[in-house]
């Protein structure tokens, strides 16, 4: 944990939620945190609730529907902090049209994997070339159980009910960013690893999760801040390695 002091975390989606308590955490282990969201409002008050718990935090807008404010952000980091060590995937939707195959909603599925896996592919290929920079480092794609093929093949898991085809199919795109990428980088001293938050209590479920926003966060943070001989290319809960 004591390399990554003063070195800069991004987190994408940090605004509130899970994604505010990740920056949260991540500036209490140290590091300069950069407050990604697409309300700037909003941003701007998670920022001001950071700075207020004495975290060197500042805000950048980043809309994963729009890549060019990926480009925007990278370049603003590149001249302000000059590398980034810590990119956290965070920001992702849902949709309420969503649903089983064979009545989703196609222009929710769209918006949904548009957001969660395209978005989140634009916004790491904008930071790449900072995080190599600043390699020893470490990118979490924040995925969920649901994205797991093995589990929703599984009719006795406790959330196989939960059919969302554009969402499942969206995390499971993540994984599979996961997988592909921590490959690619395997050896330039970049870590990349996808984090199952578990059901926790946010906005994005109507606050019907069963764990608190800092459980929901800790193993990104745990991923986030592993030492140079922790994994890579893995899927992670707080419970161990989760299946594919």
């Amino acid at each position: 944990m004591a390399q990554f002091a003063g070195k800069t975390a991004l987190v994408t989606g940090a605004n509130k939620g899970i994604g505010l308590e990740i920056a949260r955490q991540l500036g209490k282990a140290g590091l300069n945190v950069i407050v990604a969201a697409r309300d700037v409002e909003r941003g701007a008050i998670a920022t001001r609730v950071l700075q207020d718990e004495a975290i060197t935090a500042r805000f950048l807008r980043i809309d994963l529907t729009d890549p060019t404010s990926a480009a925007a952000a990278a370049a603003d980091i590149r001249d302000r902090e000059g590398a980034l060590t810590i990119l956290v995937n965070n920001a992702g939707i849902t949709d309420p049209r969503d649903g089983p195959p064979s009545s989703a909603s196609l222009d929710a599925v769209r918006r949904i994997v548009d957001t969660n896996f395209f978005g989140t592919l634009a916004v790491t290929q904008a930071m790449l070339p900072l995080l190599k920079t600043s390699a020893p480092a470490r990118i979490v794609n924040l995925s969920s159980g649901l994205g797991s093929l093995a589990l929703h093949g599984d009719p006795d898991w406790a959330y196989a009910p939960y059919k969302l085809i554009g969402y499942c199919a969206s995390k499971a795109a993540v994984n599979m960013l996961t997988v592909q990428l921590a490959a690619e980088l395997r050896d330039t001293g970049i870590k990349v690893n996808s984090a199952d938050p578990g059901f926790t209590a946010t906005d994005l479920n109507g606050h019907r999760g069963r764990q608190t926003i800092p459980e929901g966060a800790a193993e990104a943070v745990r991923l986030a801040l592993l030492d140079d001989d922790g994994p890579t290319g893995g899927f992670f809960a707080t419970e161990g390695r989760e299946p594919w």
